[in-house]
């Protein structure tokens, strides 16, 4: 860091006589740099962050990034291919809220990069839950939750959240972009997810020893699916991520011939990895040409299901931030210093805490059932207390910190998080409240440079979620429209969408999602579907798909096929199909069904739609 001071302070002599226009966007003009507010990021070619004061006094500061060691050429062919695919899922009126920022090499392995204002990337979000935070699941929902307190702007953000991350995985998928770890995956505060740093694409993945550390077709991990499902169970809001990849896929296909063009042009630019026929030949097979649409979704569901599967990725991100663990530590002042908490404060800007205990805990499902612990707050000049809430791993979060921030000092022993069991029942709750009372009345007691830190003032600060909640005797029952599970008054057996469509003597039943099937006990079933062509005495046309474990809102796509059947012979068909549960232990049991006439379908032409079971 002083090396850079010293070397800005150098620059800054230009600005003595000079204005400077960026070369990135024109249209903006900087007077001078804000030497302080530079810095450098911490990955190989340790790129550095641009601070520059805008000569428009009202214009906001230019934050740039300036990279030396990478040929930039290639992150801009990357980004100009992502910026067609964007255009043309957007003409066919399909808005995936891609987030493109400019980038410019300036000259030979160096050049500008945009920095995306109010954006993180993953492993410093994740690294907020420790070194193996990447093998959470919450760390991504709660950081948006964090930013968008209330319902309605997390809904906003997590919606923004599916549709970025569709777009992202067909897009890397299609270019072959690789070397993906969490420092080069980012998320806004408003739920955009993005791609940075494309110096590996066209497939040509970084090694780990004999292993290509780019293991699966695309970054889809358990916490953005964490977040798309709003919550730990699949949910009709993962079947629309399904459809959203699937759709774009489709789109970008039918363009197949425009961009193995365009990248052919770039073959004699001297580009490393785009030298020959045989890079383009990846692009070729990833738009899969010779495939009808349907078969390209099921071949990219199986490509979800795959990523989503995969354990490398998780391990690639814990690799990396082992890495990174020598730049770690306690955030830099213009950083929050506590993972929940957009700010922030101290005992000057809030008053002395006098007291402080839990007072109670409440059951939440917001969307997991949970406890959150209720702390009375009594300050210096304050009649009322003020109340604040919160959760066991957010208390766990701050003695962490404490203990980065004073490692030479006896902090209090905090509770132990291992429980035999369940962890989420009301004994356990019973326990910890009073183990957590015991915490911080030992905490409140000790040194004034503890006690009245930062950190245990920014903890005990209000934020916006404590004032939204319930009174403190009520138990918060959080049920938006995209969380509410189980059994709902008029759904009797859920609904299923079919496609249906028939070409050169073959019946196509494309098996797509079910949503909200409903069980008598209550449990998630293993559904599967089972087709018969009717009348079919000897049952000789039954048809199945794989089993789906433990949900009630399957996505299957899966293509169900029967050939040899003219036009007039299915007219007189009836298709009768069948959702039921696979039981280990008992025997399957019927989960809802329906019976088609053919006769009222137009075979000419393919008919998607859902059917109530």
């Amino acid at each position: 860091q002083a090396a850079l001071q010293n070397g800005m302070e150098r620059v800054q002599l230009f600005f003595l006589k000079n204005k400077c226009r960026l070369p990135l966007n024109p249209s903006l003009v900087a007077k001078e740099l804000n030497i302080k507010a530079c810095s450098f990021f911490s990955s190989n070619a340790v790129p550095l962050k641009i601070a520059l004061i805008n000569a428009d006094p009202l214009g906001e500061e230019i934050n740039v990034m300036f990279k030396v060691g990478e040929d930039l050429r290639q992150d801009m062919l990357a980004l100009q291919m992502i910026k067609i695919m964007d255009k043309i899922w957007l003409q066919e009126g399909l808005d995936l809220r891609m987030v493109i920022f400019k980038c410019l090499s300036t000259g030979k392995d160096r050049g500008m990069v945009e920095l995306v204002p109010a954006s993180d990337t993953l492993r410093k979000i994740q690294v907020e839950y420790g070194v193996t935070g990447s093998f959470k699941d919450k760390p991504l929902a709660e950081w948006l939750r964090k930013y968008n307190p209330t319902e309605e702007e997390y809904e906003k953000a997590s919606e923004n959240f599916v549709y970025s991350c569709a777009g992202c995985c067909v897009a890397t998928y299609v270019l072959g972009i690789c070397d993906r770890h969490n420092d080069n995956i980012m998320l806004r505060n408003t739920g955009h997810m993005f791609h940075i740093d494309f110096g590996k694409f066209l497939g040509h993945a970084q090694m780990f020893g004999s292993f290509k550390r780019d293991r699966a077709p695309f970054v889809l991990t358990s916490d953005m699916a964490y977040v798309i499902n709003g919550g730990e169970k699949p949910t009709i809001r993962f079947q629309l991520f399904v459809d959203l990849c699937c759709q774009a896929y489709n789109l970008i296909r039918k363009h197949a011939n425009l961009f193995l063009n365009l990248l052919s042009l770039m073959l004699s630019s001297g580009l490393p990895e785009l030298s020959g026929a045989q890079d383009l030949k990846y692009v070729q097979d990833a738009l899969q040409p010779q495939t009808t649409d349907a078969e390209a979704t099921i071949f990219f569901t199986r490509l979800i299901e795959s990523s989503l599967g995969s354990v490398a990725t998780k391990f690639n991100f814990f690799i990396h931030n082992l890495a990174q663990l020598r730049f770690s530590g306690l955030p830099s002042n213009d950083e929050p210093i506590l993972s929940f908490s957009a700010k922030t404060y101290s005992l000057k800007q809030d008053g002395r805490i006098k007291q402080v205990s839990v007072f109670t805990y409440q059951k939440r499902y917001n969307p997991d059932k949970h406890y959150i612990y209720v702390v009375r707050v009594v300050r210096e000049g304050q009649v009322e207390p003020t109340f604040v809430f919160r959760t066991f791993d957010e208390f766990q979060e701050l003695h962490n910190k404490l203990g980065i921030l004073f490692p030479l000092w006896k902090l209090p022993g905090f509770p132990n998080k291992m429980v035999l069991g369940r962890t989420h029942i009301k004994d356990v709750a019973a326990k910890r409240k009073v183990e957590l009372n015991s915490y911080i009345q030992s905490l409140m007691n000790s040194s004034s440079e503890v006690a009245e830190c930062d950190l245990v003032y920014t903890f005990f600060h209000p934020l916006l979620r404590d004032d939204k909640v319930e009174g403190i005797d009520g138990i918060a029952r959080h049920t938006g429209r995209s969380w509410v599970w189980g059994p709902t008054s008029g759904k009797v057996g859920g609904e299923v969408k079919l496609s249906i469509s028939y070409r050169n003597s073959t019946l196509f039943i494309m098996v797509m999602h079910i949503k909200d099937l409903v069980t008598e006990d209550g449990a998630d079933p293993n559904p599967y579907v089972k087709t018969y062509l009717l009348p079919d005495t000897h049952k000789t046309s039954k048809r199945k798909t794989k089993i789906s474990r433990k949900t009630r809102n399957p996505t299957f796509n899966e293509m169900l096929v029967y050939s040899g059947y003219s036009v007039e012979t299915l007219k007189q068909r009836e298709l009768q199909l069948s959702v039921l549960s696979a039981e280990s232990l008992r025997e399957n049991f019927f989960l809802g069904g329906i019976t088609l006439s053919l006769k009222d379908f137009n075979l000419s032409k393919e008919t998607v739609n859902w059917y109530r079971l």
